[in-house]
């Protein structure tokens, strides 16, 4: 792990549930919200993990939040998390959380591996409870499109992506700059990362190496940890967070780490809708069971508007520590900051360079500047990024609520490309997320696109 980054700018999803039964004949819905509403009573889903326990105390801190659910296939996490929040109702499986508890809680924390995201968030909207949804969102290409569809059906609900690290000033003040054209019409989009990639070995990755079948962990329930995938043998450096390197259960450290990199890109720039091309190689080919390593990925968006030089714009993802050359993009001699994971917007009028959470470069005619020192750019005020979504919930009109399902929906996608292009390494393919195809390459749409659930485990398609 790059040292430079914290634990903390590692943490991602894990401990899943059961995903196990589709929707009742008769979806209960949330309660009514309003500003006067006294409390949001809340479902944590997947309590522990790396990220569970951070979104859980966090939502629970909000003065007018309670968690009164727990739900997670760890046993051993359950009764952790039980010490924060006494007297609640617990369940490993979450159909049962729904079934005989849904009258109790209105909205619904889902915390958990990349894998079970879609069913969980799609069954809670089914049920209309309110929702936030650690990232990367999903984890399949079609996943996308059935959010979308989830989300259109249910205009009322709150949703929001965990992508805390926009509420930084930094991320922020990025996204007014580039908004406000103070650098000129965008050249160049790019993304770094300046870890060791998806098979970097340590705590949070696997090395590549499948190892022979072993007896799951006794306190995590294998089965319902599957979710919708067929069921096979569990295996070293899968349980319980390396999952993420896994072709089945994660997307690399690409797509973990994709929604916090993206996302400036995304709100500065609504003409980002969907890529309408991918070329994806890497130092390290995929295969049947892990991701690629090191990949450097190109997106092409069509673009419209005078954002940008040309008609369409290039988004490039380095991975593990590969970087553009600095001189080609209008950077001088240095570093780059965040330990190499940046947001990059190349521009005519100079180079903005930002780190997750900040500092914020912007280098012109080879000299770097405080970027929020910008003349022109408001004084940003603390937010806090799950009181928000619980504001939303109870009807209260916040300016702090950013990152809804429709940006994370766009946040998450050229991640998923980048990690699943790679299966063919170097080859050009032509995306269309409205049909949900490859439209020069079947074998890419057969394969890369969407898989088969276990019957039961399927996301709720409304």
């Amino acid at each position: 792990m790059n040292r430079n980054i914290t634990r903390r700018d590692f943490i991602q999803t894990s401990s899943a549930i059961a995903l196990s039964g589709a929707v009742g004949a008769s979806a209960r819905p949330a309660r009514a919200q309003s500003a006067n509403d006294t409390r949001l009573r809340v479902l944590s889903i997947g309590v522990i993990g790396t990220i569970g326990k951070a979104d859980r105390l966090a939502v629970s801190r909000h003065k007018k939040a309670d968690i009164v659910g727990l739900c997670d296939v760890d046993k051993n996490a359950l009764e952790n998390a039980a010490r924060n929040h006494p007297n609640v109702f617990q369940c490993s499986d979450y159909r049962e959380a729904f079934d005989k508890h849904a009258s109790k809680f209105d909205a619904v924390i889902v915390s958990t591996p990349d894998h079970s995201h879609a069913p969980i968030v799609t069954r809670a909207l089914a049920e209309k409870k309110h929702v936030y949804g650690q990232k990367p969102l999903v984890h399949q290409l079609e996943e996308l499109n059935i959010i979308e569809d989830a989300i259109k059906a249910r205009p009322d609900l709150v949703t929001q992506t965990g992508a805390q690290r926009i509420a930084s000033y930094a991320r922020r003040g990025a996204v007014d700059i580039l908004k406000m054209k103070k650098l000129g019409k965008v050249k160049q989009l790019i993304i770094t990362n300046g870890g060791r990639g998806a098979l970097a070995g340590g705590r949070y990755f696997a090395d590549g190496k499948l190892g022979d079948p072993i007896d799951p962990p006794k306190h995590i329930n294998y089965d319902l940890w599957m979710c919708g995938n067929e069921m096979e043998p569990c295996r070293p450096n899968m349980l319980p967070i390396k999952w993420r390197s896994w072709w089945k259960y994660g997307g690399g450290m690409i797509a973990d780490w994709i929604v916090h990199l993206s996302d400036v890109f995304m709100y500065a720039y609504p003409e980002l809708t969907s890529p309408v091309s991918v070329t994806s190689k890497a130092k390290k080919d995929p295969t049947e069971h892990f991701h690629a390593q090191a990949v450097h990925a190109t997106m092409t968006y069509k673009v419209s508007g005078d954002s940008f030089v040309g008609s369409t714009v290039n988004l490039d993802i380095y991975d593990a520590g590969q970087y553009p050359d600095r001189k080609s993009i209008g950077l001088g001699d240095g570093g780059w900051p965040g330990g190499g994971t940046c947001t990059i917007a190349v521009c005519e009028g100079g180079t903005l360079v930002l780190a997750p959470a900040g500092p914020l470069e912007v280098w012109r005619d080879g000299k770097k500047e405080d970027g929020l020192k910008m003349s022109g750019l408001p004084k940003y005020e603390r937010m806090d990024h799950w009181h928000a979504w619980v504001d939303k919930c109870l009807g209260v009109d916040t300016p702090h609520h950013w990152c809804p399902f429709e940006q994370g929906i766009r946040c998450t996608e050229p991640g998923l490309l980048a990690v699943k292009a790679a299966k063919y390494p170097g080859q050009t393919l032509h995306w269309n997320r409205k049909s949900l195809t490859f439209t020069n390459h079947k074998e890419a749409t057969r394969t890369i696109v969407k898989r088969e659930y276990r019957k039961g485990f399927e996301p709720v398609r409304l």
